[in-house]
């Protein structure tokens, strides 16, 4: 079996200026005096209650012990060749990557030699190939957290500084992770060189502590500085094409309401979707965007790409997605750096772009004048926030449009709400116990829909339960107001279907 660098898996697609035969350097790996070596085995010890299942890690290869230290020495000199192969020049991701790998392979192929002096045999395939990935994520992705992002079981990754580090999965199980840095300076490097590699740069540092980034393949970090250690929340979003019908089948809406949201989507309702961190919203919100008509010209207003529709040509025909831009370097008169753009300032300049729906991703702050604005100017805007239920997202809703600015009144920002909503569908998550008593499976579910409507003074709205809560469980048909039903007739919705609902739950009750 070959031991040659060049043979290994990672490198066995074509790499674009890769040299020909052995290439030699000064360059050795093992410093004077040599340094303590950490290494991370697998498995690693679950916390207490939790499933032993080993963490999915890059040294899983054949249980394959890495030398941290000698990934972060490859890691630097790989770096140092790079920058003299690539200039200051932007290259495309995939050329870098494989001009990345013809200079690993290179990095790798000396090493060996060297190796073989020193120790008087190679390193293994396993250990060749478990290096050369470490290397490659340390250089172009995020260290060792890349294979934790790369995995698909895994949903989120929770750091609280480098050495501890919790990894859920998508049932709602945890693990305890190894280490992924040996320092928090380590762990800021790291995120703040991805930052800046980005397409959309932005900058993690010491004055500018909090990052919100969206990863490649999709995955959503958000880390910051001023906290005990780095803190890290990265979030794979497992279901980017989702259906209603997928929905209904996974428990999350039940027919009836499949149906209500599929009418109320096509009449073109306004709509906002609410929740807790990780509930769902954003599925959800996808799958209300599947029943918009492929022809219809789409708008996406982000802080960070998470709906990726631009990138569903198959179901979304015409998307112009915006993301909002951080900029760069001093800031100017106005506080601004050059180049920012935010997001109520993309909304202004989409209504030139014959838009059919505009869709704001979340609602935090000030961004509900935003929405607001999308709503008054065409119908079937569809946004997200965050909330505890359908009443208190109305709420929340109001006091952020108050703290927008000193002029806007409790009796402004109520009435524009209530003109502006339609519905408020509320999403919740509850993590459901294993047989064992340990953690088992999330189960997610639409807990509740709201009608809202101009209501008097001083609530400014009025909502009624479309559908009402019921513990545990997805709500059930509970009462269609007058203003909706034509509508929603002649969207397609069975209102008949809707009424037998309510009779069979009231039968229940009874």
């Amino acid at each position: 079996m070959s031991t040659e660098p060049a043979d290994l898996p990672i490198f066995a697609e074509d790499s674009p200026g890769r040299p020909n035969g052995r290439v030699r350097s000064t360059f050795r790996f093992t410093p004077d005096p040599p340094p303590l070596v950490e290494r991370v085995a697998v498995p690693v010890a679950p916390v207490a209650q939790l499933h032993p299942r080993p963490t999915p890690r890059r040294t899983d290869i054949a249980g394959v012990e890495l030398d941290w230290g000698l990934v972060g020495r490859m890691r630097a000199e790989v770096g140092r060749r790079l920058v003299e192969r690539l200039g200051e020049d932007r290259w495309e991701r995939d050329a870098e990557h494989a001009e990345g790998r013809a200079v690993i392979a290179q990095v790798l192929e000396e090493d060996t030699a060297e190796q073989i002096v020193r120790a008087g045999q190679a390193r293994s395939l396993a250990e060749q190939e478990a290096l050369a990935g470490a290397v490659f994520d340390a250089v172009f992705g995020l260290g060792r957290l890349q294979p934790l992002i790369d995995d698909p079981q895994v949903e989120n990754i929770m750091v609280t500084r480098f050495d501890r580090v919790m990894v859920e999965l998508a049932d709602g199980t945890l693990w305890e992770a190894p280490p992924v840095a040996e320092n928090d300076e380590e762990l800021a490097e790291l995120l703040s060189n991805q930052a800046g590699r980005s397409e959309n740069p932005r900058s993690f540092t010491p004055a500018n502590p909090s990052l919100h980034l969206m990863l490649p393949g999709g995955a959503r970090l958000a880390a910051a500085r001023d906290t005990a250690g780095i803190s890290v929340v990265i979030r794979r979003h497992r279901m980017r094409q989702v259906t209603l019908p997928d929905l209904q089948r996974w428990g999350t809406i039940t027919p009836v309401m499949a149906g209500f949201l599929a009418a109320a989507v096509k009449a073109r309702l306004s709509i906002v979707v609410s929740g807790a961190q990780g509930a769902g919203k954003t599925t959800l919100l996808r799958a209300l965007c599947s029943q918009v008509d492929r022809s219809e010209p789409i708008g996406t207003f982000e802080s960070e790409y998470e709906l990726f529709l631009h990138e569903m040509p198959d179901q979304h025909a015409i998307v112009h997605a915006w993301e909002a831009r951080e900029g760069s370097g001093e800031r100017g008169p106005d506080g601004l750096r050059a180049g920012s753009r935010s997001t109520s300032e993309q909304i202004i300049d989409s209504f030139r772009f014959n838009l059919s729906r505009q869709i704001l991703g979340e609602i935090r702050g000030e961004e509900v004048w935003s929405m607001v604005k999308l709503m008054e100017s065409g119908s079937g805007s569809l946004s997200t926030t965050h909330s505890a239920s359908a009443q208190r997202t109305m709420r929340k809703l109001v006091t952020c449009a108050m703290e927008a600015g000193a002029q806007v009144s409790q009796d402004l920002a109520s009435s524009k709400l209530g003109e502006t909503v339609d519905l408020v569908v509320h999403i919740a998550c509850d993590s459901l116990p294993g047989p064992d008593g340990s953690a088992g499976r999330k189960h997610r579910y639409v807990e509740e829909i709201l009608a809202v409507s101009p209501g008097e003074r001083p609530r400014g709205y009025a909502t009624t339960a479309v559908f009402g809560r019921r513990p545990g469980r997805c709500a059930v048909a509970h009462t269609m107001p007058d203003e909706l039903r034509a509508t929603l007739a002649a969207a397609g919705f069975d209102l008949a279907r809707f009424e037998t609902e309510i009779v069979e739950e009231e039968t229940l009750r009874s």
